[in-house]
C-alpha cells in the first residue's frame, strides 16, 4: 500500500524505510540529487501558470525532486500538513519565529531553550519589535497567567538540551489553543520517533536534523513541520526569505533518516546504561536524564514519550576548572565538541547560569553534558571511569 493512510498505519521502522519515496514507484530506491537553479517551462502559458498542465517545478529554490522527497518523509513522520527545510537547526528556529511573529507581538519562550534560539529572541526579534518573556519549564497550564493581549506564540523545547527539564507539552499546547495562540517546539532530542508534537496539540515541530536525522556529523540541516494553522505562514516566509538547503545535505539527511530507528535504539540503550552508572558514582550529585525514575520530569516523559535520546547531563559534586579539564581533556573515546546526534560520543562542560533568566540555575557542581554515540557501552564506561579517577586526583592536589 502506498497511500498516506496506509503509511501511517505502519510501524515507525517501516515508515522510516519508505517515507518520502516516489509513490509512483520508479527505478531508483533513492531520489536523484538535483543540483539546479533554473527550471525550463514548456511554454509561456505554463511559465505564467495558465497552462492546462501546470509546471511541477518553477525554480530550484522553490523545490526539486530531492527536497520534495525529504519534505514528504518528514511530514509523514511528523503527521504534518507540510514541511520546509532550512540550512540548520538554528535557522529553523529563527524562520519559524519570524513566520509567526511581527512588530508589537509578545512571545513566551521556555527558559531552558537552546542558547542560539535565545540569541534570536534577544537580538533579531527584539530589534524588530517583538518582546520575549522567558518562563519556568515546569509551569504547565499555569502559563495562562503569563499571556498578554498581544501574546502570539509559545515556544517549547522538550527536554531542554542543556539542563533537560521536561515541560508538560500537552497542557501548554491546550492553553495555547484555547487562547488562539500558536505553539512551537524544538523536538530535536526526541525526534518524531519518540514524540510527535502535532499529535499533542502543538502547531509547529522543529528539528535540527543535523543531529539524529543526518546522524553522521557531516551535514547541516533544519526541518520545520507544520500543522494546518501555521503551514501557510511558515511556507510563505520561508519562500520570501529565499531559504534553501544544499541538495547534497538533503540527500545525506534522507539517507540518514532510513537508519535513524536502529541508531536511536542504540543511542537510547547505551545512554541510559551510562546514565545509571553515573547515578551510582560518589563523584556525581545528580544525573539529568528524563528517562531515569529519579528525574523530576520522568512522569511526564513516561506519559508522553515512547523513547529517549543519547544526550544527557551530569551535575558533579563540586568541581574545579582543573578537575573538569583533567576529566575531559584526556578522554580517549569522547571528543570535545558541540552538536550531538552523530555516531561519535562527545562531551562538553556547560554553565547554564549564563543562559537562564526566569529560573536561575542553582546547582553548585560542574555540569557536564554527554552525547553517547554508537561505540561499545563498556568501552565508553571504562573511558569515563578513567576520567573520574583523574577528576578525583585533581581535586586533592
Amino acid at each position: 500500500m502506498t497511500d498516506e493512510t496506509a503509511h501511517r498505519a505502519h510501524a515507525p521502522a517501516t515508515r522510516l524505510a519508505h517515507a518520502g519515496r516516489d509513490p509512483q514507484g520508479g527505478a531508483f530506491v533513492n531520489p536523484p540529487v538535483i543540483h539546479a537553479s533554473t527550471v525550463l517551462f514548456e511554454s509561456v502559458a505554463q511559465m505564467k501558470g495558465k497552462a492546462a498542465t501546470p509546471a511541477r517545478w518553477t525554480y530550484g529554490r522553490r523545490g526539486t525532486p530531492t527536497s520534495e522527497a525529504l519534505e514528504r518523509a518528514i511530514s509523514e513522520l511528523e503527521g504534518a500538513e507540510g514541511t520546509v527545510l532550512t540550512p540548520s537547526g538554528a535557522s529553523a528556529c529563527g524562520t519559524a519565529l519570524m513566520s509567526l511573529l511581527g512588530a508589537g507581538d509578545h512571545l513566551l519562550m521556555i527558559d531552558s531553550v537552546y542558547a542560539p534560539t535565545r540569541n534570536i529572541c534577544d537580538g533579531i526579534l527584539k530589534r524588530f519589535g517583538v518582546e520575549t518573556t522567558y518562563f519556568d519549564p515546569a509551569i504547565g497550564a499555569a502559563i495562562a497567567e503569563l499571556i498578554r493581549p498581544n501574546t502570539k506564540v509559545i515556544f517549547l523545547e522538550a527536554p531542554g538540551s542543556l539542563t533537560f527539564e521536561m515541560p508538560d507539552v500537552p497542557a501548554i499546547a491546550e492553553v495555547a489553543r484555547d487562547r488562539d495562540l500558536l505553539s512551537v517546539i524544538d523536538n530535536t532530542w526526541a525526534t518524531p520517533l519518540h514524540f510527535r508534537p502535532l499529535d499533542h496539540g502543538v502547531d509547529v515541530s522543529i528539528m535540527a536534523a543535523t543531529k539524529y536525522v543526518v546522524g553522521h556529523s557531516d551535514a547541516l540541516i533544519g526541518t520545520i513541520a507544520c500543522g494546518r494553522r501555521a503551514w501557510k505562514r511558515v511556507k510563505s516566509t520561508h519562500g520570501d526569505l529565499g531559504l534553501f538547503t544544499g541538495p547534497d545535505d538533503m540527500y545525506l539527511a534522507l539517507r540518514g533518516l532510513r537508519t535513524m530507528g536502529v541508531r536511536l535504539a542504540h543511542h537510547q540503550r547505551s545512554a541510559l546504561a551510562i546514565a545509571e552508572w553515573f547515578a551510582a558514582r560518589p563523584e556525581v550529585a545528580r544525573v539529568l536524564h528524563p528517562a531515569l525514575p529519579s528525574d523530576p520530569g520522568h512522569a511526564i516523559w513516561k506519559r508522553d514519550f515512547s523513547g529517549a535520546a543519547g544526550l544527557f547531563g551530569v551535575v558533579m559534586k563540586g568541581g574545579t576548572e582543573a578537575a573538569v579539564s583533567a576529566f575531559l581533556d584526556h578522554l580517549e573515546l569522547f571528543g570535545l565538541g558541540y552538536s550531538w546526534g552523530g555516531f561519535e560520543s562527545l562531551a562538553i562542560h556547560a554553565d547554564p547560569r549564563a543562559v537562564r533568566t526566569a529560573v536561575p540555575w542553582r546547582e553548585e557542581g560542574a555540569l557536564l553534558r554527554f552525547q553517547i554515540g554508537l561505540e561499545d557501552t563498556g568501552d565508553l564506561i571504562a573511558d569515563l571511569d578513567a576520567g573520574l579517577a583523574r577528576w578525583r586526583a585533581a581535586l586533592v592536589v
